[in-house]
């Protein structure tokens, strides 16, 4: 059970192309979202679909796969961790921010 602490698995498709970004080291960082979607019946029997946005971030190899392969609309899997975290606005603004760190990737549907 140790291995499940902090596992996060999401099927879903991308909202947008990819952000890559060349950190100063040479360390390359993905930033992108993933929309997924679940479907259930209301109080009238009428199929009803949540989407939920998740932030995700992909550090080095995966971040490389990431910019090579995924864009927007794309299916994929992902499996990863939560983080939180929080950062100060130019105007002072405390803001906080939750992602998940991918770890593999599997590129799903079409090609």
């Amino acid at each position: 059970m140790s291995t499940l602490r902090n596992k996060v698995q999401l099927i879903g498709n991308l909202g947008n192309d990819p952000e890559i970004i060349t950190l100063e080291s040479g360390q390359k960082l993905a930033k992108f979202s993933l929309a997924t979607n679940e479907s259930y019946k209301d109080a009238n029997g009428e199929k009803q679909t949540k989407t939920d946005w998740h932030n995700l971030i992909a550090w080095g190899k995966t971040a490389d796969i990431v910019e090579k392969y995924i864009t927007k609309g794309k299916e994929i899997a992902i499996e990863g961790k939560l983080t939180n975290r929080s950062y100060e606005t130019k105007e002072g603004e405390k803001r906080y921010v939750t992602e998940v760190v991918v770890s593999e990737i599997l590129m799903l549907g079409s090609k």
